[in-house]
Formats: structure tokens, sequence, C-alpha cells
């Protein structure tokens, strides 16, 4: 009879809690969901120019191994590598081709190769191997593939870390009384959330900042540009999920509820990130990557590490990084209302 009465009173606490009951069986539905989205998209067409000179039954042989080719100068070609618009740029070098690869991911690298190896050893199917002129604007062929998802798993722990963090303390401000004793007092809302921002904001830039230090001088991980932007980028991305999970913590009624809103927020943000190349993607689902946070982080971390650019490359991702901080801080502003009306 007692155990049946502790059962009960959990069967009842659960359809009290709906927001939990309902996690339990949709929030595995949806993630699997997306997981199908993106593992069943379409097979990477890498893009490669080619120069005038390369002969047209080369070209025909390469489109007919699912590369897309653009015919183009080599000055064009060369702003095409750096803005990432092709994968590689083909050229006749003394009648053997000479290959310049962007050379960013290594399975790029590996889906261009296959597809020359392939229209070449179709013109000539006795030679065993191709010798191939093979120029890397970025990286090099010993780079591995944790030297190309280094970046974004930089951004995703920050942020996902920081998120949980933040979250699960401003919910405990509120539900120990201290945010309740806060609002008593004159200070207006915009202030207590500048103020738990900041307040927060210098353990999160630390903890950004040892993760970074961590992962590129004790991991050995790729590092081409300068490492203080790298701490700006994942400051930025730590005031993201800071402002975030504050936000969303005034949602949640204790930490369990907190945690609920880590399939729904944090792991969306791991496919649309780079991690799985978004080329494969439907071109709907592709859209989606532009309202999440660790999309730009992660953008200019790989500027940064791997192609070793500077501001130019990276302010886009820096403004949408501030306007996100920005948007959540305002957000948590309005969510004090429904404490306090000032």
């Amino acid at each position: 009879m007692r155990v049946r009465a502790i059962v009960v009173r959990i069967i009842r606490q659960f359809f009290r809690d709906k927001r939990t009951l309902g996690l339990m069986i949709f929030a595995p539905m949806f993630v699997l969901f997306l997981m199908n989205l993106v593992f069943n998209g379409e097979e990477y067409k890498p893009t490669i120019g080619v120069a005038k000179d390369v002969p047209d039954v080369i070209v025909e042989k390469l489109e007919k191994n699912d590369a897309v080719i653009k015919e183009m100068t080599k000055e064009t070609a060369n702003n095409q590598l750096e803005k990432q618009k092709i994968d590689a740029f083909i050229e006749m070098n003394d009648q053997a081709p000479k290959i310049t690869l962007e050379g960013s991911d290594p399975s790029v690298n590996k889906a261009v190769l296959v597809s020359v190896q392939n229209a070449f050893q179709a013109l000539a199917p006795q030679t065993q191997s191709l010798d191939l002129k093979t120029i890397y604007l970025h990286g090099s062929e010993d780079m591995a593939l944790f030297d190309n998802f280094g970046p974004v798993l930089i951004g995703f722990f920050v942020f996902f870390f920081v998120f949980l963090i933040a979250g699960v303390s401003f919910l405990r401000e509120r539900t120990g009384g201290t945010l309740e004793r806060l609002l008593a007092t004159p200070l207006r809302r915009w202030e207590i959330v500048i103020g738990y921002v900041i307040g927060f904001g210098i353990f999160t830039t630390f903890q950004a900042s040892l993760i970074s230090w961590f992962a590129i001088d004790i991991l050995d991980m790729m590092m081409e540009g300068s490492f203080l932007y790298v701490l700006f980028i994942t400051f930025l991305l730590a005031m993201t999920a800071l402002t975030l999970g504050t936000l969303l913590s005034a949602f949640a009624n204790n930490e369990l509820q907190m945690f609920q809103f880590i399939p729904l927020v944090v792991v969306p943000q791991i496919f649309f990130s780079g991690l799985f190349n978004l080329e494969t993607m439907t071109e709907w689902l592709r859209s989606l990557s532009v309202i999440m946070p660790l999309t730009y982080g992660a953008d200019a971390l790989r500027e940064i590490m791997i192609r070793g650019n500077g501001w130019e490359e990276i302010a886009l991702d820096v403004y949408a990084l501030l306007g996100f901080s920005l948007l959540f801080m305002v957000l948590n502003v309005i969510a004090l209302k429904k404490y306090r009306r000032l």
C-alpha cells in the first residue's frame, strides 16, 4: 500500500506538470525528426571552377561525376575561392592539370578530388593513379576532421554551458527570493538585467577564454588567425547564451523545467552550426540557420581559425551576435513585468 501511494503520487506529479510530460513524449520525436531531415539530405555536389584551357572532354566527365562546373578566369576563381563560392579551380599547367582547393573542409576536399580522379581515370583507364598538382588555399592535405569541427565545438560548448549555468543560476535567484527582494527596491527592470548580465558575464567570459585557450594551445587545434578575435567571438557567444538563458529561465518554475529547454533550443543549433554541411539540406531547412546564434559564432570562428581572416570576414557575424544579445536583453526586461510593473 505504501509503495502504491508513492507510485500514485509520482504519476499525479507528472500529470500536474504537463510541460515535463509533453517533453518526454515529443522532444525525442522532434530531435529524431531533425536528424532525419539533416542526415537524409542530398549528397554533396562539389562546385568546381575551370579555366578556358581545360579540355571540354574533361569538363563533360566532371559533370558526369556530379560536379557543378563553372568556367571562369583565374582571377575570378581566386576571388570565388576566398568567398567559398566554389570548392576548387582547375587549370592546365604544361598539359598537366593543376587544381587549387579552397581546403578548409576535408570532406569537401575529398569529394572534389574523387570527382577529378574519376574524370581523368575515365579518359585514361590504363593509368592506375593520377598525379595531380594540388594547391590548398586554406588548410592542407594533412588537415584532420577535428581541425574543421574544432571551431564549431568551441562555439557549441561555450554556448551550451553558459546557457545552462546562467539559466539555472538566474532561476535560483528568482525561486530563492533574491530577485523578489531586488524588485522591491527602486531599481528599474533594465538596471536589474544589466547588473545580472555584467555579474554573470565576468565568469562566463573567463570560462569562454579558458575553453578557447585549452582547445588551441593544449589540443593543438588549427589556428591561422588572431587569438584575440577568437576571444572576442567566444565572448559574444557567451553573452548571447547568457541573455537567452536568463530569458528562458523566466518561464521555468524549477531546474527540471530549465533543462527541458535544451532539446528545444540548444540541440537544433548543433545541426545548423556548420557541424554538418548545410548545402546537403533542402533549401527551406537551410534557411532556419539564420535564426540560430551558434551559426554565426561557428562561422566566425572558422573564418579566424581555419582561414586566418580578420574583421572584414567576421563583421556580419559579430553584428548578428550583438543583435541577438540586445534582443534577448530587451526581452528579459519585458519578461520581468510579470514580477513587477514599473
